[in-house]
């Protein structure tokens, strides 16, 4: 039996920020394009203060990354620590994969009754 990889807590802040679908439509946007807090507030049903807590906890997990373009902050987001996630599930989802083989195996040797 193959040991199963350590849960890294980055992972764990990182599944945790993407729990929240506020958080899933910003970062929807951010794929797009560079945004500010203002910009965001207008297109989003949220507040510009939460929009800017929603952000700054984006950009601490590595999801999201500032830019200064004069006056004004823009957002970002960065497909690393997505693409980090992804593999982290993947590997999971294989691990599954293989158990339920090893179950199935084991069934289909079982008497028939």
């Amino acid at each position: 039996m193959t040991a199963s990889p350590a849960v890294d807590g980055s992972i764990v802040e990182l599944c945790a920020a993407l729990g929240d679908e506020t958080r899933w439509q910003i970062l929807a946007v951010l794929g797009s394009r560079a945004v500010s807090a203002s910009e965001l507030a207008r297109e989003l049903p949220v507040s510009r203060q939460a929009i800017a807590k929603h952000l700054e906890l984006l950009a601490q997990v590595g999801l999201a990354e500032r830019e200064r373009a004069g006056r004004e902050v823009r957002y970002r987001a960065l497909g690393a620590r997505l693409t980090e996630l992804a593999d982290h599930l993947e590997t999971i989802g294989r691990s599954w994969e293989a158990r339920l083989s090893r179950l199935k195996n084991m069934a289909e040797q079982l008497p028939q009754q």
